[in-house]
């Protein structure tokens, strides 16, 4: 059901262990860029004509529109399950506890007297938020593209979730309720390249937004990749994955249903167990057998994801091979499940999110924890961070001097300029002082 990879008496280099031969699924979104290119084009020229043929063509759908008409929203909010709405509503509170103590304070620093540096913190103005669709519905990434988006003060935002048939091509119903509770009216019945592209280019309904975030699969990630520039991007989030290092201590039916809810997501989700206890990995290996056999989605996700070659246990010397591993392998959500669970939390250098001890699931991390779901993946979180209100705001460097603070420092500008071999860049100094520029201190 589960592959393994035994790294015991492997000799790891001072640069760290080769990730290649950690579990990862192959993902070409190189490949998928060209494919995503002409419906990008498409929809630049088309607009929502373009929406509706691959609404048609891709969801299976005929709609007239794209926009969710505001009484829809309105609908699916009343109608929905009084215990959903209060999960979401509980869901809603604790994230904005969380990321409302992200917000960031301007900042001055009187470099020298008459001379200071202010970064003012200024939000995206207007910010196109993706929420998937298909296997599965998404409220909760609402929630997590939202409040942060709301908490950084962003005017303007859409959200884009694909057109269900089932629902006579409106999305989901949860997504729209979970929209009119977010108080986002701006709602797109679309799905896959084809909003990203609809987001960057604007169409008759849409205006152009700055920035796009949300997860999504390939598509959606090469998507990402192409329009890049013209928007920002959160980043290139591929299938979920979820690394649990953990030691003889860990509860093996905690382990192994950490990883069966992951694996639930998508068959290329991956569910990766990183453990110098081979007793616990059989221990595992056979929960996992019990488990899978008594829940849903089985054939098309589970099985799958659990048997690809991005799930594994590894089996490593110890609890130092064990972090040098997860740290290579830089997982969006990582689970510490040792002894003093939290020390060793506090050496781990790479994860989208970590999750502490036998109480703090994953799953709690994708509903209400109050924690962002919208993480990195394949591996970038060794250089990028999850969803969060600086995700939305742009440091802006304000710089302010007067004449004497210039004139202290004119002589170390006119020589940088000469020697970048750039005069004009001293000229334009020089050119607000009546007398010779003095040397500067």
């Amino acid at each position: 059901m589960i592959s393994r990879i035994d790294l015991r008496g492997t000799a790891f280099p001072e640069g760290g262990i080769d990730r290649d031969l950690l579990p990862r699924a192959e993902l070409d979104v190189e490949a998928a860029l060209e494919k995503v290119r002409p419906i990008c084009d498409d929809v630049r020229h088309r607009g929502t004509a373009a929406l509706i043929d691959y609404a048609h063509r891709f969801d299976g759908v005929t709609i007239e529109r794209v926009r969710v008409p505001a009484e829809a929203l309105k609908s699916a909010l009343a109608e929905l399950d009084p215990a959903v709405r209060a999960a979401l509503e509980e869901s809603i509170r604790r994230a904005r506890l969380v990321h409302r103590d992200q917000r960031r304070a301007d900042h001055t620093t009187q470099v020298v007297p008459g001379g200071t540096v202010t970064e003012r913190w200024v939000p995206v103005e207007r910010v196109g938020l993706y929420v998937p669709g298909g296997r599965s519905v998404y409220p909760s990434s609402v929630v997590m593209n939202v409040v942060p988006a709301q908490e950084a003060g962003v005017a303007s935002m859409a959200v884009a979730s694909p057109p269900q048939a089932e629902f006579g091509g409106l999305p989901h119903p949860t997504i729209l309720a979970a929209c009119a509770l977010l108080g986002v009216d701006e709602v797109y019945a679309a799905g896959g390249a084809q909003a990203v592209a609809m987001f960057a280019y604007g169409t008759e309904d849409c205006r152009p937004v700055s920035m796009v975030t949300g997860p999504g699969n390939i598509w959606v990630a090469a998507a990402k990749r192409l329009l890049k520039g013209r928007i920002g991007i959160d980043a290139e989030a591929g299938p979920t994955e979820i690394a649990i290092l953990a030691d003889a201590t860990a509860d093996p039916v905690h382990v192994a249903a950490d990883l069966i809810s992951q694996a639930e997501h998508d068959p290329l989700a991956a569910s990766v167990l990183v453990t110098d206890s081979e007793e616990l990995a059989a221990a595992v290996e056979k929960e996992l057998e019990v488990q899978v056999g008594a829940t849903k989605h089985v054939a098309d996700r589970i099985g799958p994801a659990l048997a690809g070659r991005q799930s594994g246990i590894v089996l490593v010397d110890g609890l130092e091979q064990g972090l040098a591993v997860v740290d290579a392998y830089a997982a969006e959500h990582l689970e510490i499940q040792t002894e003093d669970a939290a020390a060793v939390a506090a050496r781990v250098r790479n994860a989208g999110a970590i999750f502490v001890g036998a109480y703090a699931p994953v799953s709690l991390g994708d509903y209400a924890a109050g924690s962002n779901h919208v993480l990195p993946t394949g591996g970038c979180a060794c250089h990028s961070s999850g969803l969060s209100v600086q995700s939305f705001l742009r440091g802006i460097h304000v710089v302010d001097y007067t004449r004497d603070a210039l004139a202290e420092i004119a002589g170390h500008v006119v020589t940088l300029a000469e020697a970048e071999d750039l005069p004009a860049h001293g000229a334009a100094v020089k050119a607000r002082f009546d007398w010779k520029v003095p040397p500067s201190k």
